[in-house]
């Protein structure tokens, strides 16, 4: 489809008269260039294009004003019926009408987020097509006129903290009841925790914050005694070798796989920094997978990377102080002494720096359902891998800090990933469903499913390419269009405005009346929004943060992706079932136990197949068509060695059977019992070593964790055949014998 049909069929029909006029300016292009376009086309063409983004930065400073005006007046009058002596129906009644505004509201800034994008977007595609027709360039030019008119710079963050803040404490009654509350509190321990992660196009971001925002607050991360408002930046550095050692772990998930990484929070002048080790451990361990951290000073850095630094002094401060138990300080002496052994040993450096802007959604206090958002994912180099020296001596490079879009990066360097991420963490009872508007979200067209999704592989494996052997599943999804078809049931939906019936609150205030009694509304949210939350750390379990999360995320994947093929299972469909990269390229089973040889390993990684990438690969320009494997996340337990295992022995089982009839048809019969009992002996020979053959073939491939089939058809095949064949020669032996 056209932009220009796009345009008509998204702007909305209010606002209609202030979008740019796309078709009017691209018609009088054309139009003059058939005639012969000259400079009076060029300068009138110039005009009508500033009158135009005049137009559109004027309505859009306006209404971004009137949204700022409406939900003051909207706590104005909150703070008038909560002060008034009505009864508790008449002020449910009014507040009422006020949650009716803030959701008019919340659709408008809707609206407006989508009006700057579209504009934006019909300015640089009209500009575009206007150098590539006519015979002067505007680009350059034009970019100062935007610049002085930055409507598309517009940051609605400001206004999506009001309204959550106000949208609660509207639901709420009007009273703050969260007034105190730890927002890091209700962690209990008999709760099942559930971890997702799902890309957002851009488009949809807007409407997915407006939406949760209607069922959660957004929650401010903000360090104790700071009165600065909170920067959302989130800044990560992740430590790895020239080998790859821990990328290749993470990927393959290895019992034990570590990821190290040093992480800060806001600008660059953040002295608090959180030294992170995550541990992956499979499910049948029993163990969970764990994520550790601890916090030191900046300035300490280097020297405890280096070894000239421990924690010593501060293990000590904190005992003394008595604000850690004596557990909590022997799990932080190990902890750092266990990172510091990795980093010596695996001979570990910086390798992949990870940046994002973050935005929370919970409940304080309240940790059944928390979503966080990550807009403006960028990955860049840390290494000095290729000879250059980007971070030098020092734990981080300092030439750049948190300004997206670091264009003073060269692009080798950089990745900027093209989607935000979004994670929902769900803690409810064992049994108990999660809420209905989360399920609804999961399943709407707002997000796309991608189980398992880490910034560290994903950043690893777009900028250092060469090395890397295995891409991570989610590379294949990079290369199609994410965008579904709006669902009517989940997003937001704009109605005319009731301004209408916006009711004058002074008055219903003065009048009290309270005849007309209005029952409460009913909320998923009954804890409102506190101001000024202090937050010392932020929550996140990462990859691996919950035992239950492995069996969720390939359950979603597949399902995912049944989608896609129609066919039926049978014997030969692989385990993963067909997807374009599992199977596409990847090669097939070799032909009866890989040509006779079972016991031969294949070179290369684990659970991949392979793939020739392409040059439309995420955030990188691929020179050379090179075949690469991606890991398929297959999960192996041990009972699946113990099945086949367990098929071994009934195949040794059926072997001694036949034996034991074969010698006693040798020790016990005649001529022609003889004569058949070393056939079944021969046979029950080959049974053993078939069968020897066989599990360790299929332990093999369960060990690399290929995708299948398992069966092998030729094997009992001839088996069948051959006892046929003797017990036929058996018979006519016999009655050859009798005639």
């Amino acid at each position: 489809m056209k932009f220009g049909q796009q345009l008509r069929d998204a702007l909305f029909p209010d606002w209609k008269f202030y979008y740019v006029d796309y078709s009017g300016l691209k018609h009088f292009m054309y139009d003059g260039v058939e005639k012969g376009y000259t400079a009076d086309d060029e300068a009138e063409f110039v005009k009508l294009l500033d009158g135009e983004l005049d137009k559109v930065n004027n309505f859009q400073q306006t209404k971004s004003a009137e949204m700022k005006r409406r939900i003051e007046y909207c706590e104005k009058q909150v703070g008038l019926i909560t002060a008034n002596k009505a009864t508790d129906n008449a002020k449910r009644e009014q507040l009422k009408v006020i949650e009716r505004e803030i959701d008019s509201v919340i659709g408008e800034v809707y609206e407006l987020a989508k009006f700057t994008r579209l504009n934006f977007t019909a300015f640089i595609k009209i500009v575009k097509k206007h150098d590539k027709n006519a015979p002067f360039v505007l680009k350059h030019v034009f970019n100062q006129h935007l610049n002085s008119r930055p409507f598309f710079k517009e940051n609605f963050d400001e206004l999506l903290l009001e309204l959550s803040r106000l949208y609660n404490i509207v639901r709420n009654g009007g009273v703050d009841i969260d007034q105190g509350k730890d927002p890091q509190s209700g962690n209990g321990q008999n709760f099942v925790r559930q971890t997702t992660k799902y890309w957002v196009h851009p488009e949809n971001v807007m409407e997915l914050k407006l939406y949760i925002l209607k069922y959660l607050p957004v929650l401010i991360y903000r360090t104790k005694g700071s009165d600065k408002p909170p920067n959302p930046a989130i800044t990560s550095i992740y430590f790895d070798n020239e080998k790859l050692d821990l990328y290749e772990g993470r990927i393959e998930k290895s019992e034990g796989a570590e990821a190290i990484r040093l992480r800060w929070y806001g600008d660059m002048d953040n002295n608090d920094i959180f030294v992170e080790r995550k541990t992956h451990h499979e499910d049948w361990t029993g163990e969970k997978s764990v994520k550790e951290r601890f916090s030191i000073k900046e300035k300490h850095v280097n020297d405890y990377l280096t070894g000239k630094y421990t924690l010593d002094s501060k293990i000590e401060r904190l005992r003394e102080e008595g604000k850690k138990s004596e557990g909590d300080l022997r799990e932080m002496e190990a902890l750092a002494n266990g990172v510091l052994d990795s980093v010596r040993t695996k001979h570990l450096e910086p390798v992949v720096r990870s940046f994002y802007n973050r935005t929370a959604f919970q409940i304080p206090g309240d940790a059944r359902v928390r979503i966080s958002l990550d807009t403006e994912l960028t990955m860049v180099r840390e290494d000095s891998f290729d000879g250059k020296q980007r971070a030098g001596e020092n734990w981080r490079r300092t030439d750049i800090g948190i300004d997206y879009p670091f264009p003073q990066l060269p692009e080798k360097d950089v990745c900027r990933f093209p989607y935000a991420i979004l994670e929902v963490k769900l803690q409810t009872q064992s049994g108990v469903e999660p809420p209905q508007w989360v399920v609804d979200l999961i399943d709407s067209h707002l997000v796309e499913a991608v189980p398992k999704f880490s910034k560290f592989i994903h950043g690893t494996s777009v900028l250092l390419e060469d090395r890397v052997d295995v891409f991570p599943f989610w590379f294949s999804q990079m290369d199609r269009d994410i965008r579904k078809p709006s669902a009517k049931s989940v997003g937001i939906s704009r109605s005319s405005s009731p301004r209408g019936s916006f009711i004058d609150i002074d008055n219903m205030v003065r009048q009290r009346s309270g005849g007309r009694a209005m029952s409460a509304s009913n909320s998923q949210n009954s804890d409102t929004f506190e101001n000024d939350i202090e937050v010392v750390v932020e929550e996140e379990p990462g990859e691996h943060s919950s035992h239950n999360e492995g069996t969720s995320a390939a359950t979603q994947y597949s399902h995912n992706y049944e989608g896609h093929t129609d066919r039926a299972a049978d014997e030969g469909t692989s385990l993963l079932r067909g997807t374009q990269y599992s199977q596409g390229k990847g090669k097939k089973s070799q032909s009866w136990l890989q040509t006779f040889n079972p016991f031969r390993r294949s070179e290369g990684s684990t659970l991949a197949s392979q793939v020739t990438l392409t040059s439309n690969m995420p955030c990188a320009s691929r020179e050379n068509s090179q075949i690469k494997r991606i890991a398929v996340p297959v999960r192996v337990e041990p009972k699946v060695f113990f099945a086949n295992e367990r098929t071994f022995l009934s195949w040794l089982n059926f072997a001694i059977v036949l034996g034991s009839l074969a010698l006693g048809l040798l020790n016990f019969g005649d001529r022609t019992g003889k004569i058949a009992g070393a056939a079944f002996t021969v046979i029950a020979m080959f049974v053993m070593v078939y069968a020897l053959m066989l599990f360790q073939w299929r332990a093999e491939r369960i060990r690399r964790r290929e995708a299948g089939p398992y069966d092998d058809r030729v094997g009992p095949t001839v088996l069948v055949v051959v006892l046929i064949s003797a017990v036929v020669l058996n018979f006519y032996l016999k009655l050859s014998a009798g005639l």
